[in-house]
């Protein structure tokens, strides 16, 4: 089972910019698949982003894309999400989660605690 921090997140307003990280224990790292999701207040978890094993694939939300970058260092253990033109509309909490190596969003199972992300207007 892999283990999952996540860090990075803050309060910042909305046009600018943060980068999240997701450092995960064990030696297995390069063979999960990653994915970053997020909750907002009284809403359900919702895909943001995911990566395979090896970097090739990559798959955004629609309401994510062209704003966000998902990318992994395996040598460190660590996923990133560069998140630029931030809106209100993404503030959450956000959660780094790992599965299976192709990234399917659908497969996620391990996932660490989150770290809350706020825009304001």
């Amino acid at each position: 089972q892999v283990q999952l921090v996540e860090s990075g997140g803050g309060l910042v307003q909305a046009g600018g910019s943060l980068r999240l990280s997701c450092a995960a224990s064990g030696r297995t790292f390069s063979t999960y698949g990653m994915g970053w999701f997020r909750q907002a207040p009284g809403k359900e978890r919702e895909f943001v982003a995911a990566i395979n094993w090896s970097g090739v694939t990559i798959r955004y939300a629609d309401y994510v894309k062209g704003r966000f970058t998902i990318s992994r260092d395996n040598a460190k253990n660590k996923v990133f999400l560069q998140m630029n033109s931030l809106k209100p509309e993404d503030t959450a909490v956000y959660y780094c989660a790992a599965g299976a190596g192709s990234g399917s969003p659908g497969s996620f199972r391990s996932w660490g605690q989150g770290t809350q992300v706020t825009v304001s207007s």
